[in-house]
């Protein structure tokens, strides 16, 4: 088929090399570049990088809403179908109307939950047992189009969203590959989402970060794995903040929470069980296992790590 991409992340990345293999695209959209790191690098997103490897022609424009260029050249295109991964940006109606066959999107969770920006992380900080991807037709809103395939995975214990993201991007592009395949014999069954399920994945920010040991092992280990690699769930002792990549439930008691049960490995008190601390970075220092960051920083068991 003649497709129109669209995305910008990794994620997306792997939609396109997929559906590259046996369906002539078009052309991409994608962000425009931006500055990335510390030192604000302007960089190319992803897809773009992809795109230029495979031939395909990008265009990265800064608004499509209201775009007559954008809608004129999408149109002069005729794509049969246009797909949508993690673009970005919400497709108007004078744009979702012009593919033949319309707009469809791969969506990093189980829908109708976790509608938004965010639904990978936010399904491992809520302790999900099961994520997974969706295909669906767009329309005008937010995620709310009709179902297409899903499929799901059941995420690890201590597996944290950058993983599972991961995972899902070749999950996600294994299932658009399905979807299209399907669509071209004409087999598709949408589903409408049932509006009483919905569930929303609103963007993360460092606001969210701060670990509360008194809740939970459960929750507290969810959120850590959950918030990496970015924004990095963190807390702080003797006034240096430590950021925290990995964690895992361990079965320890203590009345007190927040405190260091063990100094050889990073194991910290919560509401009823414990945490291990397995991936650790001291502001300013490396990321490192909990084992090697105790080596070199002496604490006393029953030091405190509440903020």
């Amino acid at each position: 088929m003649n497709i129109v991409f669209m995305g910008t992340p990794d994620f997306a990345e792997v939609c396109l090399k997929k559906i590259a293999k046996k369906h002539n695209i078009l052309a991409v959209y994608t962000q425009p570049d931006k500055p990335v790191g510390r030192k604000q690098v302007i960089t190319p997103p992803a897809v773009n990088v992809a795109a230029n490897d495979l031939g395909i022609p990008v265009f990265q424009p800064e608004k499509i809403k209201n775009n007559d260029e954008v809608v004129s050249h999408l149109s002069q295109l005729k794509p049969d179908v246009m797909v949508v991964v993690a673009y970005g940006k919400i497709l108007p109606k004078d744009i979702l109307e012009i593919p033949k066959y319309g707009c469809i999107n791969v969506h990093g969770s189980l829908l109708p939950k976790y509608r938004g920006a965010a639904p990978i992380q936010w399904s491992v900080i809520n302790g999900d047992e099961y994520a997974g991807v969706t295909t669906m037709f767009m329309n005008e809103g937010l995620d709310s189009g009709d179902m297409l395939l899903k499929a799901q995975t059941k995420i690890g214990d201590t597996e944290t969203a950058g993983e599972l993201f991961d995972r899902l991007a070749i999950m996600g592009a294994d299932l658009l590959d399905t979807t299209l395949d399907e669509l071209e014999k004409g087999i598709l069954v949408p589903k409408k989402q049932n509006e009483d399920e919905v569930t929303y994945a609103p963007l993360l920010d460092k606001s969210i970060c701060l670990v509360d040991f008194s809740q939970n092992a459960k929750q507290v280990c969810a959120k850590i794995n959950g918030l990496s690699p970015w924004p990095t769930a963190v807390c702080s002792i003797n006034g240096e903040k430590i950021k925290l990549y990995r964690a895992q439930v361990v079965d320890f008691c203590c009345p007190q929470s927040g405190v260091l049960l063990d100094n050889k490995k990073m194991i910290i008190s919560c509401g009823d069980k414990a945490v291990r601390i397995l991936e650790v970075q001291l502001v300013g220092s490396k990321r490192m296992a909990d084992e090697d960051f105790l080596r070199g920083h002496k604490f006393e068991i029953g030091t405190s790590f509440n903020n």
